[in-house]
């Protein structure tokens, strides 16, 4: 009787069955969906609603202001709080994979809140063109988004982790005409790794990445598309015909299913049921359409909203929450009308033992051959039920097979169990996370100990991690850090009691952590309490460096025999002395109007790098460091002396060599004497600097007055270049006839378009490589090319003779 008024809770669609179980009737009260905006998370996650300001609506004694409410799936409220952030309606919103509340309003400004209703800073914007042009439209995946502009311009944020608006590729859509649909085939399941998005426009099909636009054949979809829905594996599409026809494709477009619905409206809602069938919402009507073609309806008396689970739709009203999914095959076997399966017969066993009935032997010699097989379908069943009755029987069924089967694995049904408990744990309606097994197995039980800890339900999550073996230390960590911020009334002495009292549970736990949160808090008196529980010094030291308590710290550093970190604050204590002889000189700078003019803090940075020179000396291993300080020292006030004499901050943090040139286009040859005699710079490298400074001020009587001072060093090279640098063909006519090396007499003249000349003084070298060189330096000139081609045979004529 029993498998009777199981089964009948279930539709048949095709060869499969599907059930709609209620997994809560909803606990809030005076809640319209219609009258919202929603967002759902999945696996059991928490739920957003905000008064569609798009809508006009009745207000009745509920206030003006809207609202942004959060609450569990059983509609217990989380949290609220008042929107009151500019930029225009709100278009959509949705919670990411770390349930983090995503809100896009019409300026494309991106808001965050967590599942307590605080708004998480900072905002993030779209980009200017979303600023501009209005955000019309977006579709939320896992955790990025797409938004669509009035102007029909597609931008996309494709993780939210890391949010780097970026546009995608011109769909060529006019702003009379944007696009009847639009959804996206997640990253991970294409192709190019990128984000595709998928368009209804016109009376085609449009597929837009970062970098192409495709269009689809109308012929190959079959029409203008009014809606679409993406599968899970993103390898099926459900689509909506503008003529009333449902359609299942793939995304190679071969389609799979053609059904007629009642309707050519397009529904508001359309989702994939896990890969087996797709659910579409009208008003009042839940249409369920099967692979062959086939339909199932519900009807509903009030609005629902879809949340796509893996397994399944959870379907929300205003008063309940229920789950629409295939009844699984080991659940058919079982309670099936008539159904004569190993499975069946063993849980009819059950249902004969406990009356006492000899019937229950008969079965199981019936099934004896297949009772492991039997005893696994009654496992798996329990694991899919959410009555925790029928869970009970089920394990019950299991249990007395198991007592027949000797070579069945007997740790199946502890598992079971042990992963019963947790999820029957978490569904209660105070916690409000209905996770089916397969979504559970799909998160990971890690996941789901961080969404309680997130959600501050530390006690649950710390029995479950103790249950399911997980490390605690996570929990209480986070308890602690939490029970820090919401005691600002309580003192530091009574906190710190009731925070050692849970942080002894964990051994090796790290106080370091906890004291670190009590400082960032404002309570440093808390964190130099809790610092000093802390066994490991590594972690210790650098804590109580950090709150100031360097004494502590040397102490702790000093007591652990660990060099690095005596070392470390000892540093410490160097630059905090150092930076307070900073403040000090700049504090004297503001005050001596006189002592500031040139560049800023130039006072304590020669006394800091003074201050190193000192320390340096004091050991015979550091002379070049010594050395580099003094020299440093010695420079840094010659620049300050010219910054005040010239009146120009532009010498300080210079080089040597840019000192120079600097005095030299300023005029000031004195002081560039000054500081080649100071820092010993040869002859040939004073050359260089002064010949450029003098064609970087165009001097050229100048320059040449000084080329005829004394023979250069360097030859006459530097002029050459400097003049060649500066475009003056002319003055580097001067001196290339000076060089003494025919090679770069070539070149040079070469460098200033002068091909016959090039061509004698590459002849004068007798350097065959040279004159194919200068060829293809003057490619382009047909004359010179043959200057050069005569110029090589008489020299490979010469050196054959």
């Amino acid at each position: 009787m029993s498998n009777v008024s199981v089964a009948a809770e279930w539709q048949l669609l095709t060869d499969r069955y599907y059930r709609k179980p209620e997994l809560y009737p909803m606990r809030w009260k005076h809640i319209d969906l219609s009258r919202n905006k929603v967002a759902c998370a999945p696996f059991g996650g928490p739920i957003a609603l905000i008064r569609d300001d798009s809508k006009i609506v009745q207000l009745y004694a509920e206030s003006a202001l809207r609202k942004l409410r959060i609450f569990n799936s059983a509609g217990v409220l989380l949290s609220e709080t008042v929107w009151k952030h500019p930029g225009g309606r709100l278009i959509g919103m949705s919670w990411t994979e770390d349930q983090t509340l995503i809100c896009i309003v019409q300026d494309g400004t991106i808001y965050r809140y967590n599942v307590h209703g605080e708004c998480l800073e900072p905002n993030f914007s779209m980009g200017k063109d979303c600023f501009e042009q209005n955000v019309v439209d977006c579709v939320f995946w896992g955790n990025g988004v797409v938004c669509l502009t009035e102007a029909g311009k597609l931008f996309c944020v494709p993780d939210f982790k890391d949010i780097k608006p970026c546009k995608l590729a011109e769909i060529g859509v006019g702003v009379e005409e944007l696009p009847h649909c639009m959804a996206v085939i997640e990253p991970q399941y294409t192709v190019s790794g990128n984000v595709e998005v998928l368009l209804g426009v016109g009376s085609g099909f449009v597929i837009v990445d970062e970098d192409e636009v495709r269009f689809i054949d109308e012929e190959k979809v079959g029409g203008a598309v009014q809606k679409i829905a993406v599968s899970h594996n993103g390898r099926f599409l459900a689509c909506f015909m503008h003529d009333g026809r449902f359609l299942v494709m793939n995304t190679e477009f071969i389609n799979f299913t053609n059904y007629q619905c009642e309707s050519a409206l397009p529904p508001e809602q359309m989702a994939w049921c896990g890969l087996d069938s797709v659910l579409l919402y009208w008003d009042d009507v839940l249409l369920m359409v099967g692979p062959s073609g086939d339909s199932v309806s519900y009807f509903n008396d009030e609005p629902v909203i879809f949340i796509p689970e893996c397994d399944g739709v959870r379907v929300l009203s205003n008063t309940s929450m229920e789950f629409v999914q295939r009844v699984p095959d080991s659940t058919v076997s079982i309670f099936k009308i008539g159904s004569t399966s190993p499975a069946s017969l063993l849980f009819d066993a059950l249902d004969h033992f406990d009356r006492r009935s000899a019937k229950a032997d008969e079965n199981l010699r019936l099934i004896r051959s297949s009772l492991p097989e039997a005893v696994e379908a009654c496992i798996d069943a329990a694991g899919h039920e959410f009555d925790v009755s029928r869970q009970r029987t089920l394990l019950r069924a299991a249990s007395y097979g198991q007592a027949f089967c000797s070579n069945f694995k007997r740790d199946h049904i502890q598992e079971m169990c042990k992963t019963l408990r947790v999820l029957n744990a978490v569904r209660d309606p105070e916690i409000g996370i209905p996770l089916s097994i397969e979504q559970y197995k799909l998160l990971s039980a890690p996941v789901l100990v961080g969404r309680l800890i997130n959600a501050h339900q530390h006690l649950l999550a710390l029995r479950i991690s103790e249950y399911v073996g997980l490390n605690q230390e996570v929990v209480v960590m986070h308890w602690a850090c939490a029970k820090i911020t919401a005691s600002l009334a309580i003192p530091d002495a009574a906190l710190l009691e009731i925070l050692l009292d849970k942080l002894k549970l964990c051994k090796g736990m790290s106080y370091a952590a906890v004291a670190a949160h009590a400082d960032r808090s404002g309570r440093r008196k808390l964190a130099a309490m809790l610092v000093d529980h802390e066994l490991h010094s590594s972690k210790q030291v650098p804590l109580l460096l950090s709150i100031a308590e360097e004494e502590t710290a040397l102490v702790k550093a000093t007591e652990s025999g660990d060099t690095d970190l005596v070392y470390l604050v000892l540093f410490h204590i160097w630059q905090k002395e150092v930076a307070l002889l900073l403040w000090k000189e700049s504090w004297e700078i503001g005050k001596n109007s006189m002592a500031s003019e040139g560049s800023p803090l130039h006072g304590p940075r020669i006394k800091l790098i003074e201050k190193a020179h000192d320390l340096f000396s004091e050991t015979k291993e550091h002379n070049f460091e010594s050395k580099a300080a003094e020299e440093h020292t010695k420079l840094l006030r010659i620049q300050h002396e010219l910054e005040v004499s010239t009146k120009q901050p532009i010498f300080v943090d210079s080089s040597i060599s840019d000192t120079i040139r600097t005095c030299i286009a300023l005029g000031n040859h004195r002081a560039a004497m000054k500081v080649k005699t100071e820092f010993k710079v040869s002859e040939k490298r004073w050359y260089w600097l002064k010949v450029f400074a003098l064609a970087t001020i165009r001097d050229w009587d100048a320059l040449e007055k000084f080329s005829k001072e004394k023979r250069p060093p360097n030859g006459f090279r530097p002029f050459v270049e400097a003049c060649i640098d500066a475009a003056e063909k002319g003055e580097a006519l001067k001196y290339i006839p000076k060089l003494a090396d025919p090679r770069e007499r070539a070149e040079a003249y070469a460098r200033i378009g002068m091909a016959k000349e090039a061509a004698d003084a590459a002849s004068q070298a007798k350097d065959g490589e040279l004159l194919g060189r200068l060829k293809l330096s003057f490619a382009q000139n047909t004359a010179a090319s043959s200057i050069f081609d005569t110029l090589r045979d008489r020299l490979s004529f010469q050196g054959v003779s």
